[in-house]
């Protein structure tokens, strides 16, 4: 028994069996996409058990213990390419120049982050918006400094993060990651142990 997830042109198909039934799948897949002049990645195609995870656009979803019980479900991840990604844009944006105000910075980088967050509130996520809630923050201070290197630091508190000395210029703050609820959709029904369990084509 199987079942097909898509994307546009992305697919997982999920397997009740042995591994061998999953390879077998996986070219049978292959011999249905050749008449329409498609084929698999042999890069991105690969065939895991749910228990060592799979990553599927930009999540990393993996089977886990709950913790204090012996229960386990399939929970999903903001994968470590998606969160190094996210990274990546907001370095990017605050290695710019420091000609302009930082209400200029803050309307850049604000998008990118609601957009990112919004995109994994339904992961398990409430420590990786913690986590980019601090990079931010320590990224948009360093382009302070340097855009006021002759100013110290209680001055530069006083203007740009007067309460709780969390930047904003004027009526624009920095948005919070961390003030994004999480909200998760956890997988119910009955998967069996390992490979006589389940296995996956990714």
């Amino acid at each position: 028994m199987y079942r097909l997830v898509r994307y546009a042109d992305d697919f997982v198909v999920l397997v009740s069996g042995t591994r061998e039934h999953a390879e077998a799948l996986r070219d049978q897949v292959g011999d249905v996409l050749a008449p329409m002049g498609l084929r698999l990645s042999p890069e991105k195609t690969t065939v895991v058990h749910i228990d060592d995870g799979f990553d599927f656009l930009g999540f990393r979803i993996q089977r886990h213990r709950k913790p204090g019980t012996g229960k386990r479900y399939v929970y999903t991840f903001a994968a470590k390419k998606s969160v190094a990604s996210i990274r990546r844009k907001v370095k990017a944006i605050t290695k710019q120049g420091t000609n302009h105000a930082l209400g200029d910075l803050l309307r850049q980088l604000n998008p990118v982050l609601r957009g990112w967050t919004a995109y994994f509130r339904h992961a398990v996520a409430k420590a990786t918006f913690g986590y980019l809630r601090h990079y931010t923050w320590n990224r948009v201070i360093r382009w302070l400094r340097n855009k006021h290197r002759k100013t110290g630091w209680e001055a530069l508190r006083r203007r740009y993060g007067p309460t709780g000395w969390w930047p904003r210029d004027g009526e624009t703050a920095l948005f919070d990651p961390a003030s994004v609820t999480v909200t998760r959709y956890r997988y119910r029904g009955v998967i069996p142990s390992r490979w006589a369990a389940l296995a996956h084509i990714a």
